[in-house]
């Protein structure tokens, strides 16, 4: 493991030269360079304590090995006792670095950002809809239990309580990292409201995750934009149709349309246009990218394209099944109400795994 030895030199290096950095009083004087340098030391911090549980259980593997070389180890008792504990001592030391190098693993660049979701319905008319307003509620409720802020940037709905579009924005560390697994198509196998028969209709809603960009990273030429103005529209709401407020964006060179409805000033509907198009981008961008590494790839699996089906919400049989890892749960009551800790932790641990056994083949 010399590359590993080399790395952990340098994230430990770092890691003390930091703890030295936001002592300093100047480093508190600046609340940006303050917050900046506070990320990058809890995101070290980790991978410090694993490197230094490691070596721990190194040496205490060492001192094992050595009461071999003691004149009591000719005892045949006490000879299979330390052989035992050898064993177990071995067995730390090889699950505690399999965690290290999880931590050293290359992390997406995104992980740390924000994120704009955007859930639409899809096949199913009035019920896809409604199983895209229900798709909000629950991604409303994982959103609070994590303590992080939403925000709404437009809403599309129907008479009938369902959502067209809803387009927000999720403010919080950590954010793209554990929703970016959501990108997808979202099937649903329920009873609708509205069926008198009772039978059970199959519809779907599309999600896009996506991070949300900054103007360094994808800045916008405004000569590339057409802007234009119309009246909300909507259901319901005493402000719908009073002013020409709503801001539509296009984006010239790629047909690109973002409409935005929900505030009531002109410049704070063009402002929350502009991000989810600039994060639009940027998605685009990063997908032409990935897919020309893919094309280079024999044999490539599950792309993370939204066209493809991810998870199926059967109502009857009150289950929810992820189809890229093959794994179902019951009590899909909990899952709609945002419970969705067990699926995403199971698809991050997928992902690692895939990430360590490509890593384990190159070294």
């Amino acid at each position: 493991m010399p590359n590993m030895f080399t790395q952990m030199d340098a994230v430990c290096h770092r890691f003390e030269e930091l703890s030295i950095r936001l002592n300093q009083p100047d480093t508190a004087a600046d609340p940006a360079l303050f917050r900046r340098l506070m990320r990058e030391y809890h995101d070290a911090e980790p991978v410090v304590q694993a490197y230094r549980a490691w070596q721990t259980a190194q040496d205490h593997l060492a001192q094992a090995k050595a009461l071999l070389e003691e004149p009591g180890a000719l005892d045949p008792d006490f000879k299979q006792m330390i052989q035992q504990e050898i064993s177990e001592k071995s067995q730390d030391v090889e699950k505690l670095e399999n965690n290290l190098k999880i931590l050293l693993l290359p992390k997406d660049v995104n992980d740390g950002k924000n994120v704009i979701v955007e859930i639409r319905g899809g096949a199913g008319g009035e019920e896809a809809a409604l199983f895209a307003h229900s798709l909000l509620r629950m991604y409303t409720m994982y959103v609070q239990s994590r303590g992080w802020q939403l925000e709404m940037l437009n809403l599309n709905e129907t008479e009938l309580g369902g959502v067209r579009e809803a387009i927000f924005s999720v403010d919080g560390a950590g954010a793209y990292n554990r929703l970016k697994y959501e990108s997808g198509v979202h099937r649903v196998q329920r009873v609708p409201e509205t069926e008198t028969q009772g039978r059970i209709h199959t519809s779907t809603a599309t999600v896009a995750v996506m991070p949300q960009a900054e103007e360094v990273d994808f800045a916008l030429d405004m000569k590339d934009l057409r802007i234009d103005t119309f009246r909300s529209s909507g259901a319901g709401g005493q402000h719908i149709n009073k002013t020409s407020s709503a801001i539509r964006v296009t984006h010239l060179p790629t047909g690109m349309v973002v409409e935005c409805q929900n505030e009531r000033s002109q410049f704070q509907n063009k402002d929350k246009a502009l991000e989810i198009l600039r994060s639009r981008l940027l998605a685009q961008k990063q997908k032409q990218q990935q897919d020309a590494i893919n094309a280079s790839r024999q044999g490539q699996v599950g792309t993370g394209d939204r066209s493809e089906k991810i998870r199926t919400y059967n109502f009857p049989q009150d289950r929810c099944t992820d189809h890229r890892i093959g794994l179902t749960v019951h009590n899909l009551s909990k899952i709609m109400d945002g419970n969705l800790d067990e699926l995403i932790d199971a698809l991050a641990t997928r992902e690692q795994a895939e990430k360590l056994q490509k890593l384990n083949e190159q070294g």
